[in-house]
């Protein structure tokens, strides 16, 4: 979730998306995906532009700019193709264009009507906005509304009042307008026929907000600390004020700030309702439970395209629960995922040939930009059949494109990685008997950093960053395995159970899965580098990286301390990956407690509401990590068979 910036283009460019990636500057399009001034020409010559104020049963009127072909007529009907956002649908007036109107440009040429809507209580809408409006399965009356009935409401009265359409209607929208994109399918209008959530938030405790209870300090306060501004009125300002925090150095930012608690009394100073919420509900309770769309999204007609990134570190819980719900509660229609190697609307806004430490190759993005328009056109235009399967999903490592017919894949092996004593990792359970253990200094006052970046927005290159940093550090704790004697295929979730005790009375853990390169990389030659490619001998290469708030572990509505020196067992689902490790290459499990400022520093000692956590709070901790016979950690995957196995 997370807009770049609040015109219609940054929509386009990936982030008509939501509270997330709120970077304190917009980061800029990367070249070869600039929108090119012949493609804005070509929007202002071959669009025509209207501006309707749509009423919704209730009686309010959604703001909504509609872009339609000026060849448009009787005998040449286009389908509509709808975006609704929070982030504005700017510019406004009617002689006012965006430089692009569509996902790829292929979508202009080709021809669709282009509807874009500020959805209700956002920018020019009419009516009260609340975040992530809950669905409410039982209407209370004909009046009664929610984001399904507004999206159902606006397809209605767009199919009938916008000429030469051709009553059928495509959704689309990337984190934030995801969600919007699925909560409108949901008692879908039989004119809306292809619906693409991207990187859509599913539930707003886990998507953005929260990782495992653990709270995403960075995300969330850049965002709602100018997203979450009251709008009293319909507006057409199209001014985004970034929150300035008078340094470049996130770290000693957030460091600086102290207790959560300090945050609205420095920073919001009140104004601000959701940051309010949020504090008052630090557990999964009725108000995060309400939030969460998983549940409701039956009844969908439609064909739906969910499209996510495998390094988003907004969205990835988004997209895969998102397909897997709808797989479940809708059984027969067509549902198709496809899940790269970009961050989040990465597919959207470059190529995809890397991202931080990673190389992938070739433009990832290029497959998901053809499959989407196929998938539109089939749907919306009678076109060909798109060469969609049900599950297309990239294989980091190995750099290739692979075609399922479920997700996760058919025929996993699940294995357990241990931990073992003196660092190691294997299949094997440890047979040490007695207190085998790895124990560390967890400090509050020096928490470890989530990037090696300098910066006061949040990484997207922190994915794949090379973790050596942090493996250096006597606070994370390194267990790896020799090295392999042939590939190893990783699909599907993983599952962390540790064996831990503590000095205080709570603590997160965080589990990182690193692949370790050779010293000496295949392919490398001197001079190499002076082409521009990277020595990456002994790289450590992030591949998922989870944190878990401790006081969680036996239910996230209702949490506990730790007993100190307790030893206690705390498991947690990792999500999805899909990622080879080579053969040479070492698999490396990194633990540590701290993961900052990406996550909030947990002070260590319990508090019911650690938003409410004082200065006096915040204390060191001895943290130790189990490895014998009685106390086995491990994390469990699921290995997927080469065919010659």
């Amino acid at each position: 979730m997370h807009p770049v910036t609040r015109c219609l283009a940054a929509v386009l460019l990936a982030t008509v998306a939501g509270p997330a990636q709120a970077q304190s500057t917009p980061p800029a399009p990367k070249r070869p995906y600039s929108i090119s001034p012949e493609r804005t020409e070509r929007v202002r010559s071959q669009y025509t532009k209207f501006e309707y104020r749509i009423p919704m049963r209730d009686g309010t009127r959604l703001f909504t700019s509609v872009y339609v072909p000026a060849d448009a007529s009787p005998g040449k009907r286009y389908p509509i193709i709808l975006v609704r956002t929070p982030y504005s649908v700017a510019p406004y007036g009617v002689d006012r264009y965006p430089p692009a109107l569509a996902p790829t440009e292929a979508f202009e040429k080709d021809g669709f009507i282009f509807a874009f809507q500020d959805v209700r209580g956002r920018n020019m809408s009419e009516g009260e906005f609340v975040n992530v409006r809950p669905y409410k399965p039982k209407k209370a009356g004909p009046k009664d509304f929610d984001e399904s009935t507004d999206t159902y409401d606006t397809i209605e009265w767009l199919v009938k009042r916008v000429a030469n359409n051709n009553g059928r209607v495509g959704q689309w929208g990337i984190s934030y307008p995801g969600f919007y994109a699925s909560a409108g399918a949901i008692d879908s209008h039989p004119a809306l026929k292809a619906v693409s959530p991207q990187a859509p938030i599913a539930d707003w405790f886990w998507d953005d907000m929260h990782r495992h209870g653990a709270f995403n300090l960075a995300l969330a306060f850049n965002f709602f600390s100018t997203f979450g501004k009251p709008r009293p009125h319909p507006t057409d300002n199209e001014e985004w004020q970034r929150f300035e925090h008078g340094t470049p150095d996130g770290y000693q930012f957030f460091l600086d700030l102290g207790p959560l608690g300090n945050a609205d009394a420095k920073h919001m100073k009140g104004d601000v309702a959701f940051w309010k919420d949020v504090t008052a509900h630090p557990n999964y309770d009725s108000f995060w439970q309400a939030r969460n769309l998983l549940p409701h999204l039956k009844n969908i007609k439609a064909a739906v395209l969910t499209v996510g990134g495998w390094y988003d570190t907004e969205d990835l819980y988004g997209p895969l629960r998102t397909y897997a719900a709808i797989e479940k509660q809708n059984p027969g229609i067509s549902n198709s995922l496809i899940m790269g190697p970009w961050p989040h609307g990465g597919w959207q806004r470059g190529g995809g040939e890397s991202l931080g430490d990673a190389d992938f190759g070739f433009a990832t993005s290029e497959t998901y930009q053809t499959l989407a328009l196929d998938f539109f056109k089939h749907h919306l235009k009678g076109g060909a059949k798109p060469d969609v399967p049900e599950a297309m999903v990239f294989e980091t490592g190995a750099n290739r494109w692979r075609r399922f017919d479920t997700w996760p894949p058919k025929g996993l092996r699940e294995t357990r990685l241990y931990f073992q004593p003196k660092g190691g990792l294997a299949t094997t359970a440890p047979k040490t008997t007695g207190a085998s253990f790895a124990e560390y200094v967890s400090d509050p006052a020096k928490p470890v950093p989530y990037t090696q970046e300098m910066m006061t927005g949040w990484s997207k290159d922190y994915m794949t960053e090379d973790q050596r940093f942090a493996a250096r550090r006597p606070d994370v704790l390194v267990f790896e395995t020799e090295p392999l004697e042939r590939d190893l295929t990783l699909a599907g979730p993983l599952e962390a159970e540790l064996w831990v005790s503590t000095t205080g009375t709570d603590a997160d853990w965080v589990v990182k899965l690193v692949d370790v390169n050779p010293g000496k990389v295949r392919g490398w030659r001197k001079g190499d580098e002076e082409k521009g490619q990277k020595n990456r001998g002994h790289q450590q290469t992030l591949v998922r990286g989870e944190p878990f708030r401790g006081r969680f572990r036996d239910s996230y509505s209702e949490p506990k301390p730790f007993k100190p020196n307790e030893v206690t067992k705390v498991r947690f689902v990792i999500n999805d990956v899909f990622h080879t490790f080579q053969r040479g290459h070492r698999v490396m499990i990194q633990v540590q407690s701290s993961w900052f400022p990406f996550i909030d520093r947990n002070p260590q000692t319990y508090v019911p509401n650690i938003f409410e956590a004082k200065e006096e709070h915040f204390t060191r901790a001895f943290h130790r990590v189990y490895h014998s016979a009685a106390n086995p950690s491990f994390i469990q995957v699921g290995v997927l068979p080469s065919l010659d196995e």
